[in-house]
């Protein structure tokens, strides 16, 4: 295709898309290894994988054939049935994620959900009352649902929708006196993410962490951790609290679980089960289908085959190195934090020009907040990759 076919195209989608996002003037075609080509066959190195979802890249056959097998098989029966598919998925995320029961949704929002209505449910098993209340934290992003943007603690996303679920507080991120300030004999979850994303990429301190488990003993309450964005491998764990050692109750998951299609997933142990979702209480058509829990299935096999987590430990000690030595010789960079392949640059110059500079260059790259540069490429670069993402930003900066 050339230029005329590519702006043909936006504006097509301009003219029959509601404008809900501001997408960037570009077309993809196809994705290569860890690199996407537009419509007019320019290639780029993925730094952003389709908002940390890619984690296998675009090129893994292993997991295109188990796609296109159970495609000639079947792709949906509905959850009044059972398929091997989802029975062999749930069994290994449960393995590597230490959790004891499995629901799958269809988007990392609708866990959030499943997640919240869990706990209120366990809480109202427990004593009967209705009035109980979670604790997110300031600066989260959990989701555009009613119930996910309730406990999203950024206000621009809550105001033009409220009023919005009732019994949510909100406590600061990495301080436990301000959580302990607003947990009362109502609270009945603490809901975290182990890194936050949206609110700059910043990993919880193993103290804060540590806190929040005293508080759950002292209280009788849940943790729920929200591993949608830093889970499935990119922190460097299989998911980002197996790095504190501090086991939730009930936790999230989707993007990098199905590297592509549409997949979520709560998960809870044991003890939350038992007075937790009963039948009739919690469901989805689609979530779960034969077709979502192949992905999810290959994925994990192939994460576990190839330790996927031990590589991105691997790389991402390079890719920090390699970004610290750039921060010393650019006044621009402020700060470099994350965890794994789950990095973040804050800026002092305009992180939206620096995105732009970096397409025209070649390089794929996102944000997060207001003036930072996330970094959330495949799990499966190298370092060649990153020398050749650090060349290129460096001249962006």
């Amino acid at each position: 295709m050339n230029q005329k076919d590519t702006s043909s195209i936006i504006a097509n989608a301009e003219e029959n898309l509601l404008h809900t996002y501001n997408r960037y003037p570009v077309v993809w075609d196809r994705g290569e290894d860890v690199y996407l080509v537009d419509t007019e066959g320019n290639r780029y190195l993925d730094f952003a994988a389709g908002i940390a979802v890619m984690a296998l890249g675009y090129s893994n056959e292993e997991y295109k054939d188990a796609l296109k097998n159970q495609i000639d098989k079947v792709t949906h029966v509905s959850n009044l049935f059972y398929t091997k598919p989802v029975a062999d998925a749930a069994e290994r995320l449960k393995k590597i994620s230490g959790m004891d029961r499995v629901f799958f949704t269809n988007s990392g929002a609708e866990a959030i959900e499943g997640a919240i209505k869990s706990a209120r449910k366990w809480a109202f098993a427990r004593d009967g009352h209705t009035d109980h209340e979670i604790v997110a934290m300031q600066h989260s992003f959990h989701g555009r649902t009613m119930g996910a943007l309730s406990v999203t603690g950024t206000e621009k996303y809550r105001a033009p929708f409220e009023p919005l679920i009732p019994g949510i507080r909100f406590a600061d991120f990495n301080d436990i006196e301000s959580v302990k300030a607003v947990v009362n004999e109502k609270t009945c979850a603490i809901l975290v993410e182990a890194v936050q994303g949206e609110g700059g990429i910043y990993p919880a301190t193993p103290e804060f962490m540590e806190g929040l488990d005293q508080l759950r003993k002292e209280h009788d309450l849940l943790l729920i951790f929200d591993e949608i964005q830093c889970g499935m491998g990119r922190c460097g764990q299989y998911f980002a609290w197996q790095h504190y050692g501090i086991r939730p109750d009930i936790m999230t998951s989707a993007k990098g679980l199905g590297c592509g299609v549409p997949v979520g997933a709560f998960l809870m142990t044991e003890r939350v089960a038992e007075l937790s979702l009963k039948p009739g209480d919690h469901g989805t058509t689609y979530g779960g289908n034969p077709f979502v829990c192949a992905a999810v299935d290959k994925v994990i096999e192939i994460m576990e085959r190839e330790d996927i987590p031990g590589h991105v430990r691997e790389v991402s000690a390079y890719l920090t190195e390699r970004l610290q030595a750039l921060a010393e010789e650019k006044d621009s960079i402020k700060d470099v934090r994350g965890l794994g392949l789950f990095c973040g640059l804050e800026l002092s110059v305009p992180v939206g020009d620096v995105v732009t500079k970096a397409r025209e260059k070649g390089l794929i790259v996102i944000t997060a907040g207001s003036n930072v540069l996330r970094l959330v490429p495949p799990l499966v670069i190298e370092k060649k990759h990153v020398d050749e993402m650090i060349a290129k930003l460096s001249e962006c900066l």
